[in-house]
């Protein structure tokens, strides 16, 4: 289990990197396999996708902004 705070709160924090929040998700895989997963759940779940897209994610984007964090604890709870 990670050890790091994947809080909404935790102060001056922009974001969080892909890897950081896909290896909170699974921690027992390889990074790529993580980002990997992460990625699957978010284009299976239509409703996430769309909320995430009209919060400025773009599929690329290597960081999730505080609001994008929110929105994916939203759907899939908090690692």
């Amino acid at each position: 289990m990670m050890t790091q705070n994947f809080s909404l709160s935790s102060p001056g924090r922009a974001g969080y990197s892909k890897t950081e929040v896909a290896q909170a998700y699974f921690p027992h895989v390889e990074a790529n396999t993580a980002r990997r997963n992460l990625r699957n759940w978010i284009m299976l779940n239509a409703e996430l996708s769309q909320r995430l897209l009209k919060a400025g994610y773009r599929p690329r984007q290597r960081y999730f902004t505080p609001m994008q964090l929110g929105i994916l604890y939203e759907f899939l709870g908090e690692p």
